[in-house]
């Protein structure tokens, strides 16, 4: 040893323990043995054929003993100062267990299961079964491994460095439920922190933030045939109506706690699939320290939150999901991260995750910071991230929050509060190859997919990534959602001045692959729940948002609807509390509830609803010019064009008699779907016998309707026949 090494050792700061402890080849024919154990009085090397104290060589605990013959396998023997006796195998004489393959990947951006490599994983090699950790630190001085398993001790499993900045240990004992942290003591500015684990698998129940081991027995998944299908599905073309859902605030149990993943299981998969939904999307499970960020601060990319259960109860939630029918979307967040202490900011005491220039590395806005999508490192991390659960925890789609803050150097930044991209523009060049590379590798999963919540008119959002668009597959459509909640707020009697609120979004609905969403942003922050958005009294107020859901169901796109929103929750969202079942008791909220499970049941049944979301010849208008009566009426297709819809919407509460309307076909059509049914909570303006069609030219069609509309209603009509071959001799839509 060179002078001044034990010292390093003792104090922690050592950036290469395996040069001084364990097995150490001294001479031709002799070794020794050295280890650091600070809470040992004696210390002996067991040995095939024997004991060898060890001599005590600095007061804090570093021992070493010399010993002829070859290196051997050996064990150490701890008498502490309670003269009690352990055998314990020495981290220091295993050799490293990553594959200069994986760092090699992982340094240039490529290694997408980086959690196989990082992080904390049981394992067993020789005999000997412990817990392997590796973290990357590059700007550290040393990095520590601590836990329960060594009381916290800051100095006492100094971690080994490998290529590229990242340090590994392996440490013998340590099993599944050791909770532990990084010590990382930077060479900068004598910065040094308690970490968690950036690739932690499972964490304490906040607010406690340390990691835990997590070793899986293997969880048995029983959702193969929702897999294989889903592999050769098209989700474009599929229905999709969509349960958002924050856990902790979707139902409390008997004393007032949120339920578990497995309580969860029991109660919310039968809910919604009784009301018909195709997916859940959860508000982010990913690990986070403070509930009032709605899980939108994450502190742990591959950990569901502790908060309800084990990794295991999660992936039973998403079992039970799929083998009820529900696929499981969930809220991924790489566009920001929270400045905890223990968290990703400032890692390693540098700006390791995050861009040096605060005004590339931090967003004002929300009080945290922004990733460096420029940085390899940091892709493997993410990208990895969005792996694991499409792999591990069988995800079917991430929704991707916060887009536009990432594609514009700009966002929410005035004056000279940014820095230019490479050819002077605003867009974030590094974040939108990311997000293209995001988009290749998730769809690189069967059957997954990906939506953007993105609210600018930035081009081809969802156009394929060798077309030049970044690749998603669905776009929120946030144009929409704003031109109709200003339409709905509007009195009835002057929405014949806005009428291009209802129509506007058709000029562009099939730019993209549009999602129409009602989300949590919508209903909280004083912007009010959904009916808290419609005027009138409560009878107006409860036709409106059944018309307004109807008008939404009738749209081109998929759909997306916060929890609470469909029985008319009057109070806005609170994370804090559960939403108000009680108020089921009362007709006008069950009615609503009704009625949204009757348009998912249409939404899944009826091809025009969902074959042709997003083209043209999906959706035909037949009259929008009505703005004294505030009605408009429209067909939607089926792919092949041999079944149609007709939506007709009167956004008044005039009920129009003998109102006439083009029809697309002869013959006696049937309304399956009427707001103002009595079953809904409406005043029971329906036509139950049908509505046969008039040879009268109207609208550009040879036929007419002669129909009664309901107060602030919309029905749907279908036509009793299949037969279209007098109406259509189009081809259809090319695949």
């Amino acid at each position: 040893m060179l002078p001044g090494e034990i010292h390093a050792i003792v104090h922690g700061y050592h950036g290469d323990p395996r040069k001084v402890l364990g097995p150490q080849q001294f001479r031709a024919g002799e070794w020794e043995v050295r280890a650091f154990l600070p809470h040992a009085e004696r210390l002996s090397v067991v040995l095939p054929d024997g004991l060898a104290a060890m001599e005590r060589e600095d007061p804090a605990g570093f021992f070493s003993a010399r010993l002829p013959g070859a290196i051997a396998p050996y064990r150490l023997r701890l008498t502490n100062w309670q003269g009690q006796e352990q055998e314990i195998d020495d981290p220091y004489r295993f050799e490293n267990l990553l594959s200069s393959h994986d760092l090699h990947l992982f340094l240039e951006g490529t290694n997408y299961e980086s959690w196989n490599s990082f992080g904390a994983h049981v394992v067993e090699i020789g005999g000997v079964r412990g817990t392997r950790f590796a973290v990357w630190a590059p700007n550290a001085e040393s990095v520590q491994v601590c836990g329960g398993f060594n009381h916290w001790d800051k100095n006492s499993h100094p971690m080994m460095p490998r290529e590229g900045g990242v340090w590994e240990l392996f440490v013998p004992g340590v099993g599944s439920g050791e909770i532990y942290k990084y010590f990382v003591r930077s060479r900068l500015n004598l910065h040094q922190q308690m970490k968690a684990d950036p690739y932690a698998a499972y964490a304490e129940v906040a607010p406690r933030n340390a990691s835990v081991v997590w070793a899986s027995d293997g969880y048995a998944w029983g959702d193969g045939a929702w897999l294989a299908a889903r592999a050769n599905g098209n989700i474009t073309r599929e229905p999709v109506a969509i349960y958002e859902v924050h856990l902790e605030s979707w139902m409390h149990g008997a004393h007032n706690q949120p339920l578990s993943y497995r309580e969860l299981a029991e109660r919310l998969v039968p809910y919604v699939k009784d009301l018909g939904y195709t997916h859940i999307e959860l508000m982010p499970i990913l690990e986070h320290p403070f509930s009032g960020s709605w899980g939108y601060q994450v502190t742990g990319y591959f950990a569901p939150t502790s908060r309800f259960g084990t990794p295991d109860d999660f992936k039973h939630l998403v079992d039970a999901c799929h083998q009820a029918g529900i696929g499981v979307i969930l809220d991924w967040v790489p566009a920001h991260f929270p400045k905890d202490a223990h968290g990703l900011a400032l890692f390693d005491g540098s700006r390791l995750y995050e861009h040096e220039d605060p005004r590339k590395g931090e967003q004002r806005d929300w009080g945290t910071l922004i990733f460096n999508f420029g940085r390899n490192e940091v892709k493997s991390f993410l990208l990895s991230s969005a792996m694991l659960w499409l792999k591990e925890y069988h995800i079917d789609g991430l929704r991707v929050d916060a887009v536009a803050s990432m594609l514009y150097l700009d966002y929410s930044r005035e004056g000279q509060d940014w820095v230019p991209n490479a050819m002077g523009g605003r867009e974030n060049l590094e974040a939108i190859e990311f997000l293209r590379r995001f988009n290749e590798v998730c769809h690189s999963v069967p059957g997954a997919f990906t939506a953007a919540e993105e609210s600018t008119d930035f081009p081809g959002v969802t156009r394929p990534v060798f077309l030049g668009g970044l690749g998603f597959t669905f776009k929120w459509n946030m144009g929409w959602m704003h031109d109709m909640f200003r339409y709905f707020r509007f009195d009835p009697f002057f929405r014949r001045y806005h009428q291009q609120n209802i129509t506007f979004s058709l000029y562009y609905a099939f730019n993209e692959n549009y999602l129409l969403p009602v989300s949590h942003d919508e209903v909280v922050h004083g912007k009010s729940s959904l009916i808290g958005k419609m005027p009138g009294d409560e009878w107006r107020r409860f036709a409106n948002a059944r018309a307004f859901l109807a008008y939404m169901y009738g749209h081109p796109g998929k759909k997306l609807l916060f929890m609470g929103q469909e029985f008319g929750q009057y109070e806005e969202w609170s994370e804090a509390r559960p939403l108000r079942w009680e108020l089921l008791q009362y007709g006008l909220h069950s009615g609503l509830q009704s009625m949204v499970r009757d348009l998912n049941r249409l939404l899944r049944e009826e091809p025009p609803m969902h074959e042709v979301d997003a083209h043209h010849e999906g959706f035909e208008w037949i009259d929008f010019n009505d703005t004294e009566n505030s009605v408009i009426a429209f067909i939607r297709y089926s792919r092949d064009k041999k079944e149609m819809l007709v939506f007709v919407c009167n956004f008044t509460p005039v009920a129009r008699h003998n109102y006439h309307l083009g029809a697309p076909l002869a013959g006696r059509w049937t309304e399956i779907l009427n707001t103002d049914d009595p079953r809904y909570g409406g005043s029971g303006v329906v036509q139950r016998e049908g509505v046969m069609t008039e040879p009268v030219e109207s609208h550009f069609h040879p036929q007419r309707f002669r129909l009664m509309l309901p107060p602030l209603g919309v029905i749907v009509l279908k036509p009793e026949t299949r037969d279209t071959t007098e109406r259509f001799d189009e081809a259809p839509l090319r695949k």
